[in-house]
């Protein structure tokens, strides 16, 4: 009985708890081995299966695996109205302790994060410890130190540097192109501008090939089509693929366009100038704002709102023209495609001070 038994003998187990069982009682010292024995046999299994089916380690049987991270990530995109489009989970990966995701909107691809709790999502990360050598770091301290003010101008120019499928870019977009419907004649005081680089005869951007495509199609318009720019821009920001109806729907002439798009004298060229003056700004995320040639930040003006956009623009005149006045729209414009201007939730204003990084 369990009272004859020696409790030297049995180290591991507590028996002053098992005395307590009524049921336990009843049964002799090898019965009660066999019954732990058979317990640990069947914890063991199931952490194994658990293991084998879902992908857990065995700390993880007791919390989420990463890949339901991620799915609770892409989840949480598509209900929270942070993004206008459906968002599919391509990947996840682990790096520096965090779940990596990469998500698919329409044709574009972006990385985010999410901590292992579930608790945080990040739209991105910034590397705090870039690979530069010494002249690159004093040419970006010289950049800085210079910029600390802007300098006022009769004719100020908001140059938004861009690419055509960061949901940040397409943000700040849309806020111009609301200040711009509301105040037309601030139209000649901003700019879209792409980041990028050419290679050979070919550009290339942050996030592929289509995205390249479509940054060299918005540049060749602005140039050679300027009446029809923010019209198309407006078009092809409520979803992606749909560049080509909205060169119909906008009045573009896609000969002339085509004509630009496989001229390197024209389109590369063109882009050529942008990309110029992107490393000329230290230019490294979308969206970034340069106002007469100085850096400014947007939460300063008001955010990436229509209102932002005029502030922004109006803070770079000797005298304030007189649209400065008007009181436009101080709602965060959506992020990424959207139908509409803004999504009337937080979520769209947290996209305010964010952006798409391009890689080291």
């Amino acid at each position: 009985m369990i009272e004859d038994l020696k409790l030297e003998k049995m180290p591991k187990v507590n028996l002053n708890f098992l005395k307590k069982l009524s049921f336990l009682k009843k049964m002799d010292r090898n019965s009660i081995l066999i019954t732990i024995a058979i317990i640990a046999i069947v914890i063991t299994g199931v952490l194994i299966y658990v293991n084998q089916r879902g992908g857990l380690t065995m700390p993880s049987f007791f919390r989420m695996s990463d890949k339901q991270l991620a799915e609770k990530a892409v989840n949480y995109i598509n209900t929270s109205g942070i993004s206008a489009s459906k968002v599919s989970l391509v990947s996840y990966s682990v790096e520096s302790g965090l779940v990596k995701i990469k998500i698919k909107v329409g044709t574009s691809e972006f990385d985010s994060y999410v901590t292992k709790d579930g608790k945080y999502l990040f739209a991105q990360a910034f590397d705090m410890n870039p690979k530069t050598d010494k002249a690159a770091g004093d040419k970006t301290n010289n950049q800085t130190a210079a910029k600390t003010t802007v300098e006022k101008s009769d004719n100020p120019m908001l140059e938004a540097f861009v690419v055509a499928r960061c949901p940040y870019g397409l943000q700040m977009q849309r806020a111009m192109l609301e200040a711009v419907k509301n105040q037309p004649s601030l139209a000649q005081y901003i700019k879209a501008r792409y980041i990028g680089s050419v290679s050979g005869n070919t550009i290339t951007a942050m996030h592929g090939e289509a995205e390249a495509k479509e940054n060299l199609r918005q540049i060749c318009i602005r140039e050679e089509q300027s009446d029809k720019y923010w019209n198309y821009v407006g078009c092809q920001m409520k979803a992606s693929g749909t560049e080509v109806s909205c060169e119909k729907s906008t009045g573009v002439d896609s000969n002339k366009l085509s004509s630009c798009i496989s001229d390197t004298k024209r389109g590369v060229a063109y882009a050529k100038k942008d990309f110029d003056l992107a490393d000329k700004y230290g230019v490294s995320g979308s969206p970034t704002l340069i106002l007469n040639g100085a850096s400014v930040d947007e939460s300063s003006y008001g955010g990436r709102s229509a209102d932002g956009v005029k502030s922004m623009a109006c803070a770079g005149f000797k005298t304030a023209a007189g649209f400065c006045s008007a009181k436009l729209s101080t709602a965060e414009a959506a992020v990424s495609f959207s139908a509409s201007y803004s999504s009337g939730n937080d979520a769209a204003s947290a996209g305010s001070g964010s952006g798409c990084q391009a890689a080291e």
